[in-house]
């Protein structure tokens, strides 16, 4: 063979796209870029799940999608597949030691229908089977239990060593692959790390009192105390069962987690103020450390992280999951908009995709560094403020209004082809 042909050959072998991680934004953004008409290499490192054993088990943490990841989910043929969910159509915000509060939306007596909710609460489980069963059906070469063991730049594309001993070039690598990122490290990315010395403590719970379809924060000295609706696997306790996620200083994550099921029961209704009634049972608590992790780049050439590889935000607003999707959103958007102009996986494309993201990111996770930092100290002129500014936001309509714009994230797909 020529050198010529040798050269035409290795450049019929170069993928256009592996996508590094296949849970829900690696995976919306391979079903998003089939929907534009190209067909992404998933490398995923989870296997298939069985969807009997999953739906059979109750996740015990919910994640939080806005309206814009439910539109997105809705874009790639995901949402329909989603076993079970729990739509909100009210907030609740308060301080333990404040007068003030912020209400959004209002409860609701039954299930309420898509035009009332303000977003819905499905567990990672049930929307990681959605998404595989999904990518089944679109994705070509989507490949499970996939360890990859090195990503190289070389010139004009990446390798892709897999451990079993293959090799993919690419002309763009799409990392998603979680706070953790191999792709991140391979890149030689740097990350800039808050660690807040906290713990995240999770459960499922049942009370005594309807949910109705309500989420709702308690502000304690300690960190936030989030009671968030959740699908129950019996039709009885339908609006029983909520997911909790307390934000504590790590020693007393520590010693809540260590607590017998009936003590810590009976101190999650004193310390929820008995807002639902009393707790019944608890499942299993789950403990995690918060770390707010910023990559100090979003893209290099032919490579561009996304979602937790990019960022993760302290969970106070739950709007980590969502801006991961919004990532997938805008990355697919200028991907598929240049590709018509003949382009693909430009450097400045690439660097489009950074700069309408990485910004908005970084501010969403100060913002929520700085919420953790005002609604915990107790000082008297920040619980002066604190209380005033509850009290403020809720009697002006303009800001509550504003509020709502951020947190469903539709304003950020308002200048892409996902715009509603």
């Amino acid at each position: 063979m020529s050198d010529l042909n040798k050269t035409a050959a290795d450049q019929n072998n170069i993928l256009d796209v592996v996508i590094i991680g296949g849970g829900l934004v690696g995976g919306l953004t391979a079903l998003l870029l089939a929907e534009g008409g190209v067909q992404a290499t998933v490398l995923d490192a989870a296997p298939i799940l069985d969807a009997e054993k999953t739906l059979s088990v109750a996740n015990p943490r919910v994640l939080a999608l806005s309206q814009a990841t439910i539109h997105l989910l809705k874009t790639a043929q995901v949402w329909d597949k989603l076993a079970r969910q729990m739509p909100y159509t009210g907030m609740q915000v308060w301080n333990k030691n404040g007068y003030g509060e912020i209400n959004f939306g209002q409860a609701s007596s039954q299930f309420p229908s898509e035009q009332q909710s303000l977003g819905s609460m499905v567990e990672p489980s049930v929307l990681n089977l959605a998404i595989q069963q999904t990518m089944l059906e679109k994705v070509k070469d989507y490949r499970t239990q996939i360890k990859v063991i090195r990503v190289e730049q070389a010139v004009g594309h990446w390798n892709i060593q897999l451990a079993d001993g293959t090799t993919l070039k690419t002309k763009l690598v799409i990392g998603a692959d979680g706070a953790n990122s191999f792709v991140r490290d391979q890149a030689f990315i740097d990350l800039d790390i808050l660690d807040y010395q906290q713990a995240g403590l999770t459960c499922a719970i049942r009370t005594t009192q309807p949910h109705q379809y309500v989420a709702r924060q308690i502000f304690h000295p300690t960190g936030p105390l989030a009671f968030l609706p959740m699908a129950s696997l019996k039709p009885e306790q339908a609006e029983q069962w909520i997911s909790i996620v307390w934000t504590l200083p790590d020693d007393y994550a520590d010693e809540y987690a260590a607590l017998d099921d009936i003590t810590f029961c009976q101190l999650l209704t004193r310390e929820s103020h008995h807002m639902l009634g009393e707790v019944l049972e608890a499942t299993p608590r789950v403990k995690f450390p918060l770390k707010a992790r910023a990559a100090q780049r979003y893209v290099k050439n032919g490579l561009a992280l996304i979602g937790d590889a990019a960022h993760v935000i302290h969970p106070l607003a739950g709007q980590g999951v969502n801006i991961g999707c919004l990532d997938a959103a805008v990355l697919c958007d200028v991907l598929l908009h240049d590709l018509k102009r003949g382009v693909w996986a430009h450097e400045q494309t690439l660097k489009r995709y950074e700069h309408q993201r990485k910004g908005q990111n970084d501010a969403m996770m100060h913002s929520m560094s700085a919420i953790g930092f005002l609604e915990t100290s107790e000082l008297f002129p920040v619980v002066w403020a604190r209380n005033f500014g509850l009290k403020h936001v809720e009697n002006n309509a303009v800001i509550k209004e504003r509020f709502m714009a951020q947190a469903n994230g539709l304003s950020s797909l308002s200048h892409t082809r996902y715009a509603v």
